[in-house]
């Protein structure tokens, strides 16, 4: 008997009915089962960023679906200090470390501070994504007691949660001081100060403004001594409690987290349970996105790849894709993976529509159900015209200049992409744009790896010589032809794999014409990539 397929089929309606039946087990209200991201202000945010709140937000809607209510909570951190001037800011910033970042000045003038111009960029990509959340603010949520309850109960019971650090990550600082960060009244700095009694009946917290090492550099205080009102929002629980502190606050039913803060997870669960005498939201953990060299994408590193850039060259629904299809595992990324996810949407769009067909029915409802949430279950009524990416990046690269969106347009009714007498919609015309962009901004093609049969690998290698010396579209087109059939290949067969590889599409255009305007360079360089990968796939040498 078939396996009961869960909501639409995918990971996220697996992981709400899970939440669905541990809420009931432990008797809570099923009124509103909330979800949590933490929205960071310290610095770019990277795609990483916005993955916290997609997948957060693609299970708050399989609740929905699921009939229960739901919301997603976007936290944002903007209390934080400032540890590390980013890459690509002023150096005059640094005289900053320590600050809150809502405390500091915007480099670019346009908000009124550091940290709402840094959350601003991953609002803007949560809302170009079609995202629903509610925003609270960690400066605004100090500031108006929504946290005070749990901000007592941790400092009356200080010690136990310093313990329970110390069994959990062996870190011992809060066996001697209080999780709780005061602003020094006096530097203004927030990560210098040392809390060091907390006062119940006045409800203040005294402190000394020490100094602290802030990723590996010491960032003086000031030695100042003084004392907080904890209902002023001038300070902010350690990491080790708050996250603790906004589930139970918030009533939160489940948060998603990278590895890289799984022990503060761990730590917040037990002080949760133990402390707050709240139990902890249910937890899916993800693996970090890398660059191609291997080093975790990320503020710091000064390697960010901002969705901003992603949405230059790419739909909010391919991010969406690239985001949501995968929970778990460590992957590269760069932006030269952008027209693989455009194209791969295609493919889903078709699937959904029926035009491609798929037989398993249980991966037929995953995919349809993945393109789904890329739309956060508002999918168009019909499908769209459906272009190649590298076909539009070949059309924008010869297309004349000042009249590129016209001869483009033009051509794909000469392709048949658009009937004769077809406008182009918003959707073409927005494609066209991306093409535009990286077409101005890059050169190479981004071919895409298929499995090769030796006949086609030799051939392949051949067809490599053959361009390094002919130099007209016509012979070069000649030459495939021929190069097939001295390799027992039928030729459609042949161009259907070029066109595979250069444009990740079995048709387009003609080739020998395609490969003079894309560069032959750049296609012997993508044809020999391809090749080198069969090699290593099949471990033979090259």
């Amino acid at each position: 008997m078939d396996e009961e397929i869960i909501g639409r089929g995918t990971w996220y309606d697996k992981m709400a009915q899970n939440i669905i039946g541990r809420e009931k087990t432990l008797k809570r209200s099923l009124e509103m089962l909330r979800t949590e991201m933490g929205l960071g202000a310290s610095g770019f945010p990277h795609i990483g960023s916005l993955g916290d709140a997609v997948r957060s937000y693609a299970v708050t809607l399989a609740l929905k679906d699921q009939g229960y209510r739901s919301e997603l909570i976007a936290f944002c951190d903007d209390k934080d200090g400032l540890r590390k001037v980013p890459a690509g800011l002023p150096k005059s910033l640094e005289k900053y470390l320590g600050f809150p970042v809502t405390d500091i000045p915007d480099p670019f003038g346009c908000h009124d501070s550091y940290g709402r111009h840094m959350s601003s960029l991953l609002l803007d990509a949560m809302d170009k994504c079609g995202i629903e959340y509610r925003y609270i603010s960690a400066k605004d949520a100090y500031e108006r007691g929504m946290l005070i309850n749990e901000i007592r109960t941790l400092l009356t019971n200080a010690k136990t949660v310093g313990e329970i650090v110390k069994e959990e990550v062996g870190q011992e600082r809060y066996t001697e001081v209080l999780p709780y960060f005061p602003v020094c009244e006096n530097c203004g700095r927030i990560y210098t100060t040392k809390a060091v009694e907390y006062l119940p009946k006045e409800d203040k917290v005294l402190y000394v403004c020490e100094g602290m090492e802030i990723r590996g550099r010491w960032i003086d205080g000031c030695r100042h001594k003084g004392e907080v009102d904890i209902k002023t929002g001038r300070g902010k629980l350690s990491w080790k409690g708050e996250f603790a502190a906004r589930w139970k606050a918030l009533d939160i039913r489940f948060e998603a987290y990278g590895k890289d803060i799984a022990d503060s997870v761990k730590v917040n669960d037990r002080i949760c349970r133990e402390v707050l005498g709240f139990e902890p939201p249910s937890h899916a953990r993800y693996e970090m996105f890398l660059d191609k060299s291997g080093r975790k994408i990320s503020k710091s590193a000064g390697n960010v790849f901002t969705p901003q850039v992603w949405f230059r060259y790419g739909s909010p629904q391919s991010l969406m894709l690239l985001l949501l299809k995968r929970f778990v595992g460590t992957r590269t990324i760069d932006v030269t993976d952008i027209p693989a996810y455009m194209n791969e949407i295609d493919y889903l769009e078709e699937i959904y529509f029926g035009s491609k067909k798929v037989s398993d029915k249980r991966e037929l409802a995953k995919l349809r159900g993945l393109y789904e949430y890329c739309w956060c279950l508002k999918p168009p009524k019909e499908p769209s015209v459906h272009v190649p990416y590298n076909l539009l990046t070949f059309l924008a690269k010869i297309a004349p200049e000042g009249k590129a969106v016209d001869f483009i347009i033009e051509k794909l009714r000469e392709y048949g992409y658009l009937k004769k007498d077809q406008d182009a919609d918003d959707n073409i015309k927005k494609r066209i744009e991306y093409a535009l962009n990286w077409v101005r901004d890059f050169e190479e093609i981004k071919e895409t790896v298929i499995g090769l049969k030796p006949d086609e690998e030799r051939a392949l290698i051949d067809l490599i010589e053959v361009l390094r010396i002919e130099e007209q579209a016509e012979k070069i087109q000649g030459e495939i032809f021929n190069t097939a059939r001295k390799h027992g290949i039928p030729p459609p067969d042949l161009f259907k794999k070029l066109y595979m590889i250069l444009l990740g599409a079995p048709q387009g255009p003609r080739l020998g014409p395609y490969i003079i305007a894309m560069g032959k360079q750049n296609v012997i360089k993508a044809l020999e990539r391809v090749v080198k990968s069969q090699k290593a796939a099949e471990n033979q040498p090259i």
